[in-house]
């Protein structure tokens, strides 16, 4: 199986803002798979299905949770394949207690962390898909037009708005 991205959500109310991620990874074809699974709540679960996932291909895993925020450092804490966290707005706290809990590893565990909420779903996909590339020339090359069609947007939306000497 070709390699994937495998994206684990810790609630159903994650799904919401981590369809982002989804969208991302479709518009470079980039096979994934996507499941709902919590390291407090269902610890058996998580770990078998990454075990599974791992032996299937996965290449990247990204966790999405909010509050205490455990499933990205469980993660971590059961493979060597890079783990990248998004923290979700999911408390009172708006998302900072999540930042915090997957920011704050122990050294020797690392858990790439992004934004929180949509900005971090987003980009959990692009940093999956430049991982991905580094072995893959065809990715990297959508990445590049990517990047060029985005700096192209730029020089547009300001030719709209434009005032010069």
């Amino acid at each position: 199986m070709k390699a994937f991205v495998s994206i684990i959500i810790g609630s159903k109310s994650d799904y919401e803002i981590m369809q982002n991620c989804s969208k991302t990874l479709d518009k470079f074809e980039v096979p994934y798979e996507l499941i709902i699974s919590s390291a407090h709540r269902s610890p058996k679960r998580t770990k078998d299905y990454m075990a599974e996932s791992e032996a299937k291909g996965a290449k990247v895993f990204i966790a999405a949770a909010g509050m205490a925020a455990h499933l990205a450092g469980a993660l971590a804490a059961s493979t060597t394949k890079p783990v990248l966290g998004v923290p979700m707005a999911g408390s009172d706290l708006s998302g900072v207690d999540a930042l915090y809990s997957t920011v704050q590893m122990p050294a020797g565990m690392p858990v790439g962390t992004v934004a929180i909420g949509k900005a971090g779903a987003i980009n959990s996909a692009y940093l999956a898909i430049q991982i991905l590339a580094t072995n893959d020339s065809e990715l990297a090359s959508k990445l590049l037009k990517d990047r060029e069609e985005k700096a192209q947007k730029v020089v547009d939306d300001s030719k709209t708005i434009e005032v010069r000497l």
